[in-house]
């Protein structure tokens, strides 16, 4: 009978093959899109590797005694536990193959990161420092990491938008949830145009817009309010895993807010994913700029969960990922 450490040896590395065979049946499936069954197949990969990783958890759990997010292998496999989730809920909303096209090989590269790179003592379970036997380390830590699988996965299908655009501009026919608006004509702009006299008169001219086969522009309206969902879902998780921080700090610190590296890309990530639910609920932007200022949020997350942790130490360098 294996032991808990064995089994969780077995289960990483099941994650790892699991997570490689959905990523070439997603490909393969976007590469000839006329096979249906890779689509249910690559659903059943990800549901999986989902369901495996959740008993890796749990197994950790067992053997360590406390909830496992305590180091960088822990938190590793837990975004990628959270990425599968909310990669199985925006792939229910699309029924697009494409959500999986773009998150398979992200998840892929975490479970490969935590399985095979981290040298063994990283991966090894070990007693709390102090500062982390609290309540919150659940409370704080869990809804800040399902922030960044949320947003992450968000990000992933706006940059699948832009790969199904080309990154040209393109009229939505929707608003940002895919109900008609009645705005299906491109907006109109006012230009300056010189008459003979030296003065101007203010004429109206049509935007830009590249033409898409109607199946095309389909997809991309479907990637579209896809990735504002979960973003949107993401956001107010990251709110509140803020804040929960702020408690947290302050209880272990005497400080709600200390300006440490960790807390000051919290806030970075949280402006720049608030500025792309501005611009969308606002303003009214769609396509094309939402999707590049959410691919730069993309960069942000992981500068926020890891970078800052691998460049510079701080208050959270605890575990190397807090």
């Amino acid at each position: 009978m294996l032991d808990l450490v064995s089994l969780q040896a077995l289960l990483d590395n099941t994650a790892f093959a699991v997570a490689f065979l959905t990523l070439i049946v997603y490909w393969v499936g976007a590469a000839w899109p006329g096979i249906p069954l890779l689509t249910s197949l690559g659903t059943g990969g990800m549901l999986i590797n989902n369901l495996v990783i959740a008993v890796l958890l749990g197994s950790r759990w067992l053997e360590a005694g406390y909830f496992p997010l305590s180091n960088l292998y822990e938190s590793l496999f837990f975004l990628a536990w959270g990425m599968t989730t909310l990669h199985l809920v925006g792939e229910g909303w699309s029924q697009s193959r494409w959500v999986g096209v773009v998150t398979a090989p992200v998840i892929l590269g975490i479970t490969a990161f935590a399985a095979l790179v981290l040298p063994s003592d990283m991966q090894a379970a070990a007693p709390l420092v102090p500062a982390l036997q609290s309540n919150w380390l659940m409370m704080h830590v869990t809804i800040m990491m399902l922030s960044y699988a949320a947003l992450l996965v968000g990000s992933l299908v706006s940059m699948a938008f832009l790969v199904v655009t080309r990154g040209q501009a393109v009229q939505l026919r929707g608003d940002s949830f895919g109900v008609n608006s009645g705005r299906r004509h491109p907006q109109w702009t006012a230009s300056e145009v010189s008459g003979s006299q030296g003065g101007g008169v203010a004429v109206l001219t049509q935007p830009t817009v590249a033409s898409l086969s109607p199946q095309r522009l389909s997809l991309a309206e479907v990637l579209d309010n896809t990735s504002y969902r979960l973003i949107g879902l993401g956001f107010p998780l990251l709110t509140i895993g803020i804040i929960a921080g702020a408690v947290w700090a302050n209880e272990a610190w005497g400080t709600y807010w200390s300006w440490d590296p960790k807390e000051t890309w919290a806030l970075i990530t949280w402006l720049v994913f608030a500025a792309y639910l501005h611009t969308r609920i606002t303003k009214g932007w769609q396509g094309r700029r939402p999707a590049v200022l959410a691919s730069l949020g993309f960069a942000v997350v992981w500068v926020c969960y890891l970078g800052v942790n691998l460049l510079g130490k701080g208050l959270h360098s605890y575990g190397w990922f807090l």
